[in-house]
């Protein structure tokens, strides 16, 4: 019987808990660092690899990935979609530059009440999706790289440079964080078959610097959505995600958290099933996503280090 998926990411963890090396980062929080990794996952018979050995919020992850894809800056659609995990920035950059000792709720709800304040005070700067989809060249103009990749798969799917990238040196100061998953490239196989089947279409993310505690649960499962979304769009099949980290970390404070998942056994990753095919990459809706058999041990709460 094959090795369950989820022990590529239990044997990362293990490693860098017992090998890390231990550093003060830039939260002042501490980590055990390790560098260089790397995990496949195999889509090809509908499998989501959604980690079982803690929950994993799927809804908030793949939510996050579609507002990504809009462009957005701004954490106020986020909070209209209930996803606070991009609060903790602006609100820190709140409280130091006005001195309020403001609690979340009442600075999300403020966001949510009063679009003036959102426009000044919710905006994260030009991260991820700024760059995906409006990047802006030298030249002044608006570049849609996700469009790009998406046309060439449709016209050129042997191609080698179907890729995008959030690493815009000239932008790095003006985002609330720099783009930690920052370089996404396709592979599509099969292209030249004669059988008539589907091609099959791969993805590799580049992550320069992971929390596995907290940050790689949410990508792998929201970087599995968007290969399964790309796929469906230029008539091709999900076949591997695979993850490459750099720095790979654990938070100090996030230590009982690995001993404790480490202690727990993987159950059946659950199967995705896309629910319509929309007109564009740009129409997908978190409605749209069909998740079953999703059994995983209980949720471990733990801090977001900023």
């Amino acid at each position: 019987m094959a090795r369950h998926q989820e022990y590529q990411y239990l044997d990362l963890v293990e490693h860098v808990l017992k090998n890390g090396d231990r550093r003060v980062d830039r939260t002042g929080v501490g980590t055990l660092a390790s560098f260089g990794a790397m995990m496949r996952f195999d889509m090809s018979d509908g499998t989501f690899p959604v980690y079982t050995t803690k929950r994993v919020y799927w809804k908030t992850a793949v939510k996050e990935m579609l507002w990504f894809l809009t462009g957005q800056t701004n954490i106020r659609s986020l909070l209209e979609d209930n996803v606070r995990i991009w609060t903790d920035w602006p609100l820190d950059k709140y409280k130091k530059a006005t001195g309020t000792d403001i609690s979340q709720e009442e600075f999300e709800a403020r966001i949510l009440a009063d679009s003036d304040f959102a426009l000044r005070w919710g905006d994260l700067g030009p991260v991820y999706g700024k760059q995906w989809r409006r990047w802006v060249g030298p030249d002044g103009e608006e570049y849609d790289q996700i469009a790009s990749v998406i046309s060439t798969l449709r016209s050129n799917p042997a191609s080698r440079r179907m890729l995008f990238h959030a690493w815009n040196v000239a932008d790095l100061d003006k985002m609330a964080l720099n783009p930690c998953h920052n370089f996404y490239q396709f592979f599509a196989s099969g292209i030249s078959e004669k059988d008539g089947g589907a091609p099959k279409l791969s993805l590799m993310t580049g992550t320069r610097s992971n929390d596995l505690g907290l940050g790689n649960p949410f990508n792998v499962c929201q970087q599995a959505a968007l290969l399964a979304m790309v796929a469906q769009q230029v008539d091709m099949v999900p076949h591997e995600l695979i993850w490459v980290g750099g720095d790979v970390h654990l938070y100090l404070n996030h230590i009982e958290l690995a001993e404790t998942i480490l202690q727990r056994e993987p159950r059946p990753f659950p199967k995705l099933r896309l629910l319509r095919r929309p007109e564009s990459i740009d129409e997908y809706r978190i409605d749209d996503f069909e998740v079953t058999g999703y059994d995983p041990h209980p949720p471990i709460e733990a801090p977001v280090a900023v």
